[in-house]
């Protein structure tokens, strides 16, 4: 059991330790610095990361604020055109319903005075043939009363003493 790998001898221990001596120098001296240069290269990164995540969440919470702020305004705003929008049609619908007034009473009056209108001809053209129905027959009397040249000539004196009186 004299294996040198298990049981190293006093020479071989003196070089590994003089070996790795130079092998922790050379780590420290050169290997240490890039990889503590390249963990707080890391550890930077990680912070910008963390801000950034941070910085983008409080502008997503302010997003989330303004959109919210704009949905409500949206809403106020759609309430506000239906609101506006239902007063413009009752007021669309009165002055519909106010038009079609005045133009039913336009139109009854219209209808009252070809009324009126037609009663006034047509009491005039009855009174115009009463008129002449009793000049007819007025004539016809006096022709009949005339025919008797005595009855006439006293007639006509009655009618001059009448008229002299009157």
């Amino acid at each position: 059991m004299n294996n040198p790998l298990i049981n190293p001898g006093l020479g071989t221990a003196f070089w590994m330790l003089i070996s790795f001596g130079i092998l922790v120098f050379i780590l420290v001296k050169f290997g240490w610095p890039m990889l503590l240069k390249s963990l707080k290269k890391r550890e930077e990164a990680i912070a910008e990361s963390l801000n950034a995540a941070a910085k983008a969440r409080e502008e997503m919470a302010g997003l989330v604020a303004h959109n919210e702020e704009l949905l409500r305004k949206a809403k106020l705003e759609h309430d506000d055109i239906l609101r506006k929008a239902a007063v413009e049609g009752e007021q669309l619908i009165e002055h519909a319903r106010t038009k079609a007034k005045e133009e039913s009473d336009r139109i009854v009056e219209s209808a009252k005075e070809s009324i009126n209108y037609e009663k006034l001809k047509a009491m005039h053209e009855l009174k115009n043939q009463i008129a002449n129905l009793s000049i007819e027959i007025a004539e016809k009397l006096l022709e009949a009363e005339l025919a008797d040249r005595e009855k006439a000539d006293a007639l006509i004196e009655h009618e001059l003493q009448q008229a002299h009186l009157g």
